[in-house]
Parts: structure tokens; C-alpha cells; sequence
């Protein structure tokens, strides 16, 4: 392996390669067992993104989501009449995103890419959404995370996303990016509150960072108290 660092690129991957315990965890291996009762398994959108539509703080347009996973919230979206690009690295995830879409009978674009790849048109997305991609992207990929985000989002567009609590019962690691870096782990994902996420994302206007509601299956939304939900506008 060459260990001269030329570039910026070059630091990233030193830095990917400190963490390279974590980036082993397969998300196949996760979607591949579809009766495993994990509650956003289930076909529901997160009830943030539902209760923006419903007041209307975000409307119909051209969506890209960030970590789709099988698809539940790139498909509520299709269904409210959104123009849908759903990125995921995980191949079986993606195919059951399809298989939903498709029983749905709606269209969504399903992009197997990882997100620091993408080549997207600058400007060119009313909103962003992402349901707990963020907490597991190591705080050196962090700018580039934003950038991307910036990128993407047309002046006035939004950015949504749901991420761990400090602490969650779900996962939530209260560790300072230099102690990820130390431990050379994000031992499982990172929590945040509301004052970091205002501060990560200062660039952005923020709209409202709030817990998630709880919900349950009958409500037909997924929601937990155990996850923040942070709305910006650019």
C-alpha cells in the first residue's frame, strides 16, 4: 500500500484505511433478511418527511436521497409526485427498493453508487433527504458530505435528514471526532444534538431540529425518539 500522501485525496484514504474495521460492516449481509423486525424495514416514510409534505414546508420537485436502503421514503416521495434519485451502495437493498417500487407502481431512479462518487448536475435538486446515511460518515468525508449537499441543491432548496442522538438506545456514540480517530473507530455510528448539527451545518439555514415522534407500525410512519431530525434551507 503507498503511504506517501500527494493530494487530498490521499489523505482521505490514510484516513478511510484508520477506520477500515468499520467499513467492513455489509449491508447485504443487513438488507438480506427481510423478517428480521427492524422498524424502518417496514414499508412506512419517516414521519418528519411526511409532516413537511403535509405542511407543505417542502414541495413537489426533484429529490435526491442519500443511503435510500430498500426504499420506503424514496417511494413516498414518488407517490407525492417528486422526481426520485435514491443512492445506495448496497445491491440488495436496492433490489428491494425496486421490488417496492415496483409493486407500488411508481418510478424511482435507484443509483447503486457510493455518494462521494456521484456526478450530479450542479444546482440541479429541490430537496435532499437523508435517512440515517449521516451518522455513519467518518468526520473526515464530513466536508465532503456538505459540498456534495451544497452541490446538489438548487438556491432555496432543502436539506433533510434523521441521525442519531447522543446516547440513543439505537446507537449514538458521544465521542469527539479526534477520539474516533484515536480509538480508530465511530463504534457504530455518532450521535449528535441539535446545537452540532447547527453548528455542522451553519452554512445552511435552519428550518427546525427536533426528536423524531414516536410512531407505531399503525400509524403507518416511522418515528423515534431516538433519532433527531434536522430540517435546512439553502
Amino acid at each position: 500500500m503507498k503511504e506517501t500522501i500527494y493530494s487530498y485525496d490521499d489523505l482521505l484514504v490514510m484516513l478511510d484505511h484508520f477506520l477500515s474495521d468499520e467499513s467492513k460492516f455489509n449491508w447485504d449481509v443487513f438488507y438480506s433478511d427481510r423478517e428480521r423486525g427492524i422498524p424502518f424495514f417496514e414499508n412506512y416514510p419517516d414521519e418528519n418527511l411526511a409532516e413537511y409534505l403535509k405542511t407543505k414546508i417542502i414541495k413537489a420537485g426533484k429529490v435526491l436521497e442519500l443511503g435510500c436502503g430498500p426504499g420506503r421514503n424514496a417511494i413516498y416521495l414518488a407517490e407525492n409526485g417528486f422526481l426520485v434519485d435514491a443512492v445506495d451502495q448496497s445491491e440488495v437493498g436496492l433490489s428491494w427498493g425496486k421490488e417496492r417500487a415496483f409493486e407500488q407502481k411508481v418510478s424511482v431512479n435507484f443509483i447503486r453508487q457510493n455518494i462521494f462518487d456521484l456526478h450530479i448536475e450542479e444546482g440541479s435538486y429541490d430537496l435532499v433527504y437523508d435517512s440515517g446515511c449521516f451518522h455513519h460518515i467518518p468526520p473526515h468525508r464530513r466536508m465532503d458530505y456538505i459540498e456534495l449537499v451544497k452541490r446538489a441543491l438548487k438556491p432555496g432548496g432543502h436539506f433533510a435528514l434523521t441521525c442519531f442522538v447522543v446516547g440513543g438506545k439505537l446507537g449514538g456514540a458521544g465521542i469527539s471526532d479526534w477520539e474516533v480517530y484515536r480509538g480508530r473507530s465511530m463504534r457504530g455510528g455518532l450521535g449528535f444534538t441539535q446545537e452540532k448539527l447547527r453548528e455542522i451545518f451553519r452554512d445552511f439555514e435552519s428550518v427546525e431540529i427536533r426528536k423524531m415522534r414516536d410512531k407505531t407500525s399503525d400509524q403507518r410512519l416511522f418515528g423515534t425518539s431516538e433519532l433527531l431530525a434536522g430540517l435546512f434551507k439553502k
